[in-house]
């Protein structure tokens, strides 16, 4: 059994989800006293990433969830007469359908292992203050400048490179890889010029070598070159979260690369979509009328809002409609809507559409030649750097820490601690919960929707060019009026999500049907089955498919807190994953509910430089701990090239 916790917070999160991450960080930042705790042996819950085998591992804990219905009911005991709990829920009932398959050649053999597998670490209670535990559950200590994570998940880190945009790293040169080595107790940080000039490529590496036979023993054992999200989305370069990161200065704990193409998918084929002003007329696939015709209407786009007589005569069509208007060719029309605008051909509205279309343009050129930008090692790393600022700010994390109940003062009606696994009893004002830890009987009102997710393995973009380090967003339209478009992120192995001379292809759309039943018709379309006996690529053919996995989602982001029975007014419901494309809704999410549980504080302000903080003989002077903890946040040595900064405006 783990050493008791302090028996009072301020705030108590349960979960470790973006919304959770952020709002724990705020209110550490502002000086309330936080524990952050998740039943998961991970951090991020569905917005986590993880190795190969870490993925495997996740879908067995998934195979064998259920209710433990032996579990000591010792905390029933601890309820007062004055007092009733609400009971949380032991099963997540999040993930479902989930169905894998193997196209690669599964010459596995019981003695292959992933390289450099890890040992596991059952560690359970961390704070900043303390190096000792800080070792104890591979959080960073205060010298190391990487985000905080667990033995199952090893977050490695690249110094940036390029001091005036967003890119982590240069699209065609890398500096070393970073990695953590976990035992039992400590992580430990080392360096490998080798590994690195493996799984990333340089310039030389752009030219075309022969195809080799990948099997399922090397996708095994090259494990660790994976980070596969269990959600996919991208950051706008102008978006809540972009911007948050800068405010807060987290961005310092990850590091970023630009998506490098816009794709469509047309009569059956992959085509790039020029989207900047430079993509626009360097393009071929356009003549040069369609090229004045289309910069015509972005420039509207962006300044729509002051010509309303434009478009208030189809506000009540839809967008696909009004494009209809604009003296676009049906070429034209597609890429907007389906590659600018990304949006629905048959529910999305004329506003919707060119609210989206001046948002894409407005996110042009801040960082890159497109509006996104991607977290290296994935998605995962989000959650966890926010976890990393509330840690250095005094917050106490505990993974595999699971809470039975929460404790309801019946006079008052408002929530007063709760009771966690080992029967202890934590006193706090606000209490924050992840949606999937809410029982059955709490949500029987609650009507959720599904996420449809296929994450695939292929040996080879879904459209060759030049160098085999591009990153890439494709919408395949709807087949069917009603239907839902499907998202499509490519991924390759300089974002370091996959091991070299693989992509990793992420797949997302809202439900209808399983995940399978919705996406695999897509999956078709664009890739074909992996065998020994076409190994060799031909111009024009399909990428294979080497490996495959489905599996639905629940999104509770659209769920009213009065939709949960009878939730005490101090405890706040955080959501999962949403369906979008960016970050907004979990971090409009954050603030709401931090701005209730402090009101009037300032949502994530930077820390101040340490010279700036007067030591003694003035009233200003910060407390001993609020200067232990700002302190800490500075002792890193500023890096050189600031993974996000705020850029210079382009130039015209």
């Amino acid at each position: 059994m783990a050493d008791n916790l302090p028996s009072e917070f301020d705030v108590i999160a349960i979960g470790t989800g973006l919304p959770e991450s952020i709002i724990a960080a705020a209110c550490s930042r502002s000086g309330q006293r936080v524990l952050h705790v998740d039943s998961r042996s991970y951090y991020g819950g569905n917005w986590a990433s993880f190795s190969f085998s870490g993925l495997l591992s996740w879908l067995k804990e998934y195979q064998e969830n259920s209710d433990n219905g032996n579990e000591s009911l010792t905390w029933q005991e601890q309820i007062l007469e004055n007092e009733e709990p609400i009971a949380l829920s032991r099963k997540d009932r999040t993930i479902q359908h989930v169905e894998v398959f193997c196209y690669a050649s599964q010459d596995l053999h019981e003695d292959v292992e992933e390289a450099g597998a890890l040992q596991k670490n059952h560690s359970s209670v961390t704070s900043a203050n303390s190096s000792e535990a800080a070792d104890s559950a591979c959080l960073p200590t205060e010298d190391e400048s990487i985000s905080p994570t667990n033995c199952e998940n090893p977050i490695e880190q690249t110094p940036s490179s390029n001091p005036e945009s967003a890119l982590a790293v240069n699209d065609v040169e890398m500096t070393k890889e970073k990695e953590n080595h976990c035992d039992d107790k400590t992580c430990v940080q080392s360096t490998s010029e080798e590994e690195a000039s493996e799984n990333v490529s340089t310039a030389e590496d752009t030219t075309k070598q022969p195809k080799k036979n990948i099997t399922y023993s090397q996708i095994i054992k090259e494990g660790r070159r994976f980070n596969i999200d269990l959600v996919s989305k991208l950051l706008y370069s102008r978006g809540l979260l972009i911007d948050l990161l800068i405010k807060s200065n987290v961005s310092r704990y990850a590091e970023f690369k630009n998506i490098t193409r816009i794709l469509a998918f047309r009569e059956g084929k992959v085509e790039q979509v020029p989207c900047s002003r430079a993509d626009v007329f360097n393009s071929k696939q356009l003549t040069m009328v369609e090229k004045r015709m289309l910069m015509k209407f972005l420039t509207f786009c962006m300044e729509y809002e002051e010509h309303p007589e434009e478009y208030k005569a189809y506000e009540e069509v839809t967008f696909s409609e009004y494009l209809k208007t604009q003296k676009l060719t049906p070429n034209l029309q597609y890429f907007v809507l389906h590659s600018i605008a990304m949006t629905s051909e048959t529910t999305s509205s004329t506003l919707d559409g060119l609210k989206a279309t001046k948002n894409f343009l407005h996110c042009l050129g801040r960082y890159g030649n497109t509006p996104f930008l991607f977290p290296l090692y994935g998605q995962g790393e989000l959650p966890q750097c926010f976890c990393r600022m509330c840690a250095v700010f005094g917050g106490i994390y505990c993974l595999r820490h699971s809470v039975q109940c929460l404790v309801v003062d019946k006079e008052s009606g408002k929530c007063k601690a709760i009771i966690d696994q080992f029967g202890q009893r934590i006193i706090a004002k606000h209490f924050l919960v992840e949606d999937s830890y809410f029982s059955e009987n709490t949500c029987s009102h609650v009507q959720y929707r599904q996420i449809s997710r296929a994450i695939l393995i292929t040996d080879r973009s879904v459209l060759n060019a030049d160098s085999d380090q591009q990153i890439s967003i494709l919408t395949v339209p709807a087949e069917e009026p009603g239907m839902f478009p499907v998202r499509v992120i490519e991924l390759c192995s300089s974002t370091m999500t996959c091991m070299k001379g693989t992509y990793l292809v992420h797949l997302t759309r809202t439900s209808s049907k399983t995940a399978r039943e919705d996406l695999e018709p897509v999956v078709q379309k664009l890739f074909v089955p992996y065998t020994e006996m076409t190994i060799e690529n031909e111009e024009g053919e399909k990428p294979r498919l080497l490996w495959a996995l489905y599996f639905n989602m629940r999104d509770s982001s659209a769920v009213s807190r009065s939709s949960y029975n009878d939730l005490p007014p101090n405890v706040y419901v955080c959501s999962g994953p949403d369906c979008g494309l960016g970050n907004d809704n979990a971090v409009k999410q954050a603030e709401m509910l931090f701005q209730q549980i402090c009101p009037n504080e300032d949502f994530c302000p930077p820390p101040p430089n340490p010279e700036d903080i007067i030591l003694d003989g003035d009233s200003l002077q910060p407390e001993a701990s609020e200067f232990s903890a700002i302190s800490e946040a500075n002792s890193e040595p500023p890096k050189e090239n600031s993974c996000l900064e705020n850029p210079e405006e382009p130039s015209e």
